[in-house]
């Protein structure tokens, strides 16, 4: 067998220089920018979602249990003459059908969930009851005579935080005008849909302007340079650029006190005029054609109900025509020919 002398052989080696994480951190240029989607910001912390299903649930027992008996829907007449104010805040809970808590549960669980996913339950806690209060403010204003009840005015309040958060976190968002256009066409659709008859549109509008107002004031993001430096000096991954001085653009500073002043002014003076019982129609000729547009196909007039009454000492038994249901009230309360077509109206109701 014929073999090679070991200690005669040529042997090449060649080294390579080991490419760690450092180096490769190096190699990257520390000006280009994080890929941002709309949304997604890993660097905002994430929310796990209750506060929404919970909302959803105390909406659909509170449904149910109405069926057994009246509880706290709006009534104007006992909100300013047996100082109930609380029932502009429990109407939310309350809805008139199935179909009508369906579909407000099934619009909440859409909108809702997403945003306290990015908000926390807090912050939407809050936004929902106050729109919720401004639209049921904005009803009672226009609409004295109705019984109204439904979550749609702290939904529109929803949509308007959106919309609005959309716009003090302008700098933050990629896709600026697909997202502004789409929010703007959901809006405009269901206001749309406010004009027919026997929907209370004007506790959507209500809600959507409280929800707006609140919107600056609730979902303010801080500016995405100052959130990306505290990240980069925590995680020690990159190369730690100047600090930046200021959380918030000037703007966003301008837009929450601007907001925070009109919210304030506008519940305040709503409510100031519902206990003085004023009815905003009389002050504005054009304003119920917000809530409702005539047609062929049908008419915004009221619905005409009778009742017969009789006095007995100082109590009166109103008892309404159609459905035969009746009650007894005191006659203090029945002085006057619009408390008693006002209570005619919500026992034919």
């Amino acid at each position: 067998m014929m073999g090679s002398d070991p200690s005669s052989a040529n042997f090449e080696v060649k080294v390579h220089p080991r490419r760690d994480a450092t180096s490769q951190r190096h190699m990257s240029s520390p000006s280009d920018p994080p890929a941002v989607n709309d949304r997604n910001f890993s660097l905002f912390r994430r929310w796990l979602p209750w506060l929404v299903p919970t909302f959803v649930g105390a909406n659909i027992v509170l449904f149910i249990l109405t069926i057994l008996g009246k509880m706290g829907a709006l009534e104007v007449d006992k909100v300013v003459h047996r100082h109930q104010v609380w029932r502009l805040f429990s109407c939310i809970w309350l809805h008139g059908g199935v179909v009508h808590v369906l579909a407000n549960m099934l619009s909440l669980v859409f909108i809702g969930i997403r945003l306290e996913q990015e908000f926390g339950f807090v912050r939407i806690g809050f936004l929902y009851v106050i729109s919720g209060f401004g639209g049921s403010l904005l009803s009672a204003l226009f609409i004295p005579e109705s019984i109204s009840v439904g979550a749609s005015g702290a939904l529109f309040g929803l949509l308007g935080g959106m919309l609005s958060e959309l716009f003090i976190n302008w700098t933050i968002y990629a896709n600026k005008l697909a997202a502004l256009l789409t929010l703007i066409v959901i809006v405009v659709i269901n206001l749309a849909v406010g004009i027919l008859p026997h929907v209370d549109n004007f506790a959507h509008i209500g809600g959507f302007v409280s929800g707006f107002l609140l919107g600056f004031i609730f979902l303010i993001r801080p500016q995405f340079k100052w959130v990306s430096s505290r990240y980069n000096r925590k995680s020690s991954s990159g190369p730690a650029g100047p600090p930046v001085k200021y959380k918030h653009k000037p703007y966003q500073y301008v837009l929450w006190v601007i907001s925070f002043v009109l919210l304030i002014a506008w519940l305040v003076t709503g409510l100031v005029l519902l206990l003085r019982s004023v009815n905003l129609n009389d002050h504005c000729s054009w304003c119920h054609y917000l809530s409702c547009v005539p047609t062929s196909k049908w008419s915004c007039k009221a619905q005409q109900f009778y009742c017969e009454s009789i006095q007995m000492g100082n109590q009166l038994n109103i008892t309404c025509l159609s459905n035969r249901k009746s009650e007894i009230f005191p006659l203090s309360r029945t002085s006057s020919t619009d408390a008693q077509q006002q209570i005619c109206s919500q026992l034919c109701n």
